[in-house]
């Protein structure tokens, strides 16, 4: 372990980083429907929760590394390793406790094995075959995006198919379910995922540093900053644009958006480090060039379905989970977009579009119920930190090319 890893894991020690959450829905009745605990360790967030057949969350725990992180500026995977061992156990036991079942009342155990953080996905894992081993309770391993993706069937009552769009710090992509186990994969960032350039652009321009900021995480200090800045004051070029398919690239934005940051210290006379004065206008260009990436390969990935028959052509769904689903700005222009294109838009609530326990033991539910994916030993489950979703279609969507309008015809979703 480096020595910026062992100085963030000693302020851990000190108390400045615990943020647990627990919940429960628990009556005080018996309950006769399945329960399933579900476990989520995948990136920098430990979670638990136990759910019922019926969708009801009985308890649940979460503890986040959030503050620890923003010390270091980025998630070090052997500190959020280190803290999942810390913390897994005790969030388990919160989760059980505020249910008020045990072990052995459970269906099954079903826990993140993919994809996510290596070292992240093996403490969940390693936790979980001992729980299973002890109580002879099966297994039932879980794909992190499929999970997000089956999140909105808790909290609404929604049928297949649907389109699916996942924005998060670690993932972005495009896809069809068409059941619980079955997806058709539109397209996903070549590079990196919106959350991440989000992050690494707050961090450039040292938002931190911010009065306003100092204790938000990236792209949250965007999006407050961006609420009172003028996006119309910088134009970033958009990525792929002579791409005619679903897939996203946020690093290729994220280097423009740094040589304008870096033009616009020298207008300012400013070193790297010290505050925009424009900062406000920067982040509201930011996120406006996001946006509108998300809306053109999400607006081709509607009408590339409805004209292949793979959704109706009415009544058709777009549901968006992740971390940056949250992001209000977003949200509204995608809202647009849905309203524009007769979709209904659903989303999960905030605290379920980003990493928890609650969504993994939801997707346990759902695949307990289809009979997907139970297992009667976790023995040979192995992580896999890359793990595609579903059925790849992106060649077909590419090979149709369908044309969608360009960033000053679509503008007005943003308003």
């Amino acid at each position: 372990m480096n020595s910026v890893a062992k100085s963030v894991l000693r302020s851990v020690k000190h108390g400045r980083a615990a943020w647990p959450r627990t919940g429960s829905a628990h009556s005080g009745k018996r309950r006769f429907h399945r329960l399933v605990l579900g476990i989520e360790t995948s990136c920098d967030d430990t979670g638990a929760a136990v759910v019922d057949e019926a969708g009801c969350v009985l308890g649940e725990a979460l503890h986040c590394q959030k503050e620890v992180h923003l010390q270091s500026g980025g998630i070090i995977p052997v500190v959020a390793q280190q803290l999942h061992r810390e913390n897994i156990d005790r969030v388990v036991q919160e989760a059980l406790s505020a249910s008020g079942v045990s072990v052995a009342e459970l269906a099954a155990v079903a826990t993140t094995v993919k994809p996510g953080l290596a070292l992240s996905l093996g403490v969940g894992l390693h936790y979980s075959r001992g729980l299973v081993s002890r109580h002879q309770t099966p297994f039932i391993p879980i794909h992190h995006m499929e999970a997000h993706a089956l999140t909105v069937r808790l909290t609404h009552p929604l049928e297949f198919p649907f389109l699916v769009l996942l924005i998060s710090g670690g993932h972005c992509l495009l896809a069809v379910a068409q059941g619980v186990s079955d997806f058709l994969l539109l397209g996903q960032s070549i590079d990196i995922a919106p959350g991440d350039m989000l992050d690494k652009v707050a961090r450039r321009l040292s938002l931190r540093k911010h009065p306003e900021c100092h204790s938000m995480a990236g792209g949250q200090a965007i999006e407050h900053l961006a609420q009172s800045g003028n996006q119309e004051r910088l134009t970033f070029q958009l990525p792929m644009q002579q791409y005619r398919n679903c897939d996203f690239s946020f690093s290729g934005l994220q280097n423009v958006v740094n040589n304008a940051i870096v033009q616009k210290e020298k207008e300012e006379g400013i070193q790297e480090g010290e505050i925009l004065s424009c900062v406000k206008d920067v982040a509201a260009a930011v996120q406006h060039a996001v946006a509108v990436h998300i809306i053109q390969r999400t607006y081709r990935a509607m009408l590339f379905c409805i004209k292949n028959s793979i959704l109706p052509s009415k009544n058709a769904t777009l549901v968006v989970s992740g971390g940056v689903a949250s992001n209000q700005y977003i949200r509204k222009v995608l809202q647009n977009l849905a309203d524009a294109n007769d979709f209904a838009l659903l989303c999960p609530p905030p605290r379920l579009c980003t990493d928890n326990g609650v969504m993994i033991a939801w997707n346990g539910i759902e695949r307990l119920r289809a009979g997907l994916g139970v297992l009667h030993s976790a023995a040979g489950v192995r992580y896999e930190p890359r793990a595609p979703l579903g059925i790849d279609i992106s060649k077909r969507v590419e090979e149709d090319s369908i044309k969608v309008p360009k960033l000053k015809d679509i503008r007005w979703l943003a308003s």
